[in-house]
């Protein structure tokens, strides 16, 4: 039986559940196992991350959109929507078989608002 997100191992479980499909992505992987070189760190900013997004309980502090955009520059502009759809898709469907609820259906909606405004950050930026 599933439950909701509702606690910090909640989150970490969800991505690190999300990134070890992304990991292994044909698409997606090389955007990430390229960048990051320290996953165990990675995964702790991203959980603490989401644990803000949904929680609305702690502050973070990084800038996630500074760092997609270097990765898009990195790798010539090559993000598209096409990688968002694909990473919504990887999303929702870690959800789908981790948890069910308000807060599992809050993450879902949070990630369509940020994927959105990511490329269009992510597009903006290529005009400077």
């Amino acid at each position: 039986m599933k439950h909701d997100i509702k606690t910090h191992d909640d989150v970490y479980l969800l991505v690190s559940s999300f990134y070890k499909k992304i990991r292994k992505d044909t698409v997606l992987g090389p955007f990430f196992n390229d960048v990051i070189k320290d996953w165990d760190e990675h995964l702790e900013k991203l959980t603490a991350f989401w644990e803000a997004s949904l929680f609305l309980k702690t502050k973070y502090l990084g800038n996630p959109l500074e760092a997609h955009i270097r990765v898009d520059k990195a790798n010539n502009h090559a993000i598209s929507e096409r990688h968002f759809g694909l990473w919504l898709n990887l999303w929702f469907e870690t959800i789908d078989e981790l948890f069910e609820g308000d807060y599992a259906q809050n993450a879902k909606q949070r990630a369509r608002k940020m994927g959105t405004f990511m490329y269009l950050n992510i597009f903006q930026a290529r005009q400077h």
